[in-house]
């Protein structure tokens, strides 16, 4: 399965220079948030890929413009062709806007999703807009990473951690990939292909 994974910039190949062919053999578009709602729809007009995402803390616009075509999975598991991905957007409060958790409030989310983990029996890809804590976030508040989303890597061992939010253009280098423990992680600044292996028709 080949997946597009996007964040924070909308890329200006993609939006500015699209061209149909460059969506050609994509299975699945995962948003990592902070994006333009209307750069979500445009790209799900020319694919027949289901395309996902999850808040930024940035995507106050969504209340009123929500993605058209696309498929929020917030406190979700959704499956595609037996893979299973979960959903967890926002990142650390530090303005107490919309889409921002303390880490007690983020982990009354990940209790709730205890029925679902169950009965999915875990999940294969873990999407969130902030990192995990010491792994690849910042050192600052906004950009501190959540220390449960190190906790559900821990216990499930998915395949990849997606993320966003700490920009590759940041002063300080953050990766693009990193691993920790079983798990493979992408920062998905504006644009990344990857392949999920264990994928059979």
């Amino acid at each position: 399965m080949k997946i597009l994974a996007i964040a924070d910039e909308e890329s200006t190949y993609l939006w500015d220079y699209f061209e149909k062919s460059k969506l050609e053999g994509i299975d699945l578009i995962i948003s990592c948030g902070d994006l333009d709602p209307r750069y979500l729809s445009f790209l799900a007009t020319f694919t027949t890929a289901p395309v996902l995402y999850v808040h930024g803390n940035h995507d106050v616009k969504y209340e009123k413009m929500p993605p058209d075509g696309c498929i929020c999975i917030e406190d979700q598991i959704y499956v595609h062709k037996g893979v299973r991905i979960l959903g967890l957007g926002g990142s650390m409060c530090y303005s107490y806007g919309n889409h921002q958790y303390t880490e007690p409030e983020m982990k009354r989310r990940v209790r709730k999703l205890r029925w679902k983990l169950f009965r999915n029996k875990g999940f294969d890809i873990l999407v969130t807009h902030s990192p995990a804590y010491g792994l690849n976030d910042g050192d600052d508040l906004p950009h501190r990473g959540f220390q449960v989303f190190n906790t559900l890597i821990e216990k499930y061992s998915p395949k990849f951690f997606l993320h966003g939010h700490v920009h590759m253009k940041y002063g300080r280098k953050h990766k693009r990939y990193d691993t920790y423990q079983n798990t493979q992680i992408i920062n998905c600044f504006e644009r990344c292909v990857f392949e999920y292996k264990e994928f059979s028709e």
